[in-house]
């Protein structure tokens, strides 16, 4: 009789054992890269680092606020010096039409009288290069008729004149446009990019984000104390115009009376001065006289960032009253916060 042995016991648990060894090894390969790195998910930002990079894409919106305000005001130039050439235009041509109606009067009784003279005949033609051309119809004109007509050749000429001019501010707005197509399309890119960022925060944490600025609200005593501490009395009514407009909302390309960019605010509070100013941060610094930061009195412009692309009004204790981005509203900001870059006092 052979002898039969017991077939061997499968470990208990065993399969299962087996199955969770082969999907260990499965995460492991699946968390394994090239050459067996080990590729780990990207941390995700911190909300301080959210806020950075939100702050950068501000600062990035600003300086392309900046560029479009310029781009802006030289668009705005281009096109009513377009309308003046067009109006200067119309009224060479009114008074074109006269002189010619007087001659044709001329013409009328000549013809009535049995004939037409040569000069006349050059001065009604349709053909200004042929009526320029014909230098010989003076001394053969009366002297009433010479001067009608020299009338006549200048005003074809201006008008030519500021016709080419025309096409060239034509050319020049087209240009000024598209640049103010470029420089909105990064504003609003940078601030979108902004937007979606401070989404992934809560609430508590969005908050913060971009808001440096004493949270305080000045009263009526902080206003008047600036105001009376102004060099002069323009500087003070731009110091009590940046007050009343506290709590303002930040719109980029705002120049008032509800809304603001930072060098929309200043432009505000001045113009409500009676003083007029650039409306882009690198043309208002130059727009006074510079003054250092030890010698800041209230009413003052103050500046930020080497590339000048921030404002405020300076109003007294180191702090400036600004239209910081549109995560915060116009509000009292110590002039600290930003690098400083200069000051400029107005007037």
């Amino acid at each position: 009789m052979g002898t039969h042995r017991r077939p061997r016991q499968r470990a208990k648990g065993g399969g299962r054992a087996r199955t969770a060894a082969t999907i260990t090894l499965a995460g492991a390969a699946t968390a394994t890269g090239l050459g067996g790195t080990t590729v780990q998910a990207a941390p995700q930002p911190t909300a301080a680092q959210v806020r950075a990079k939100v702050d950068k894409l501000y600062q990035e919106a600003e300086v392309a606020t900046e560029k479009y305000n310029g781009a802006k005001e030289k668009a705005d130039a281009a096109e009513q010096r377009l309308e003046e050439l067009r109006d200067e235009a119309a009224r060479k041509e009114d008074r074109l039409n006269s002189a010619r109606e007087t001659l044709g009067s001329v013409a009328a009784a000549q013809y009535r009288n049995g004939g037409l003279d040569p000069a006349l005949q050059l001065a009604l033609s349709s053909d200004p290069d042929r009526y320029l051309d014909g230098a010989a119809f003076a001394e053969r004109a009366g002297s009433r008729q010479r001067a009608t007509v020299g009338r006549v050749r200048k005003e074809l000429r201006d008008i030519e004149q500021l016709r080419g001019a025309a096409r060239i501010e034509v050319t020049s707005l087209k240009s000024r446009r598209a640049e103010l197509k470029r420089h909105r399309e990064t504003v609003t890119g940078k601030l979108e990019k902004a937007r979606r960022l401070l989404s992934r925060l809560t609430t508590e944490e969005r908050a913060g984000a971009g808001d440096r600025a004493s949270r305080s609200t000045p009263g009526p005593r902080e206003s008047l104390s600036a105001s009376s501490q102004a060099p002069n009395s323009r500087a003070a009514a731009a110091v009590a115009y940046a007050y009343q407009k506290l709590g303002s909302p930040y719109v980029w390309g705002a120049t008032g009376p509800n809304a603001f960019d930072c060098s929309g605010l200043t432009q505000a509070a001045y113009r409500a001065a009676g003083v007029s100013l650039p409306r882009t941060t690198y043309a208002q610094i130059d727009a006074g006289r510079r003054v250092s930061r030890s010698e800041l009195l209230p009413g003052d412009l103050v500046f930020f960032y080497s590339g000048i692309s921030h404002v405020g009004i300076y109003v007294g204790n180191g702090q400036m009253i600004h239209a910081p981005n549109p995560s915060a509203p116009v509000r009292v900001a110590p002039v600290d916060e930003m690098p400083f870059a200069g000051a400029t006092r107005v007037v």
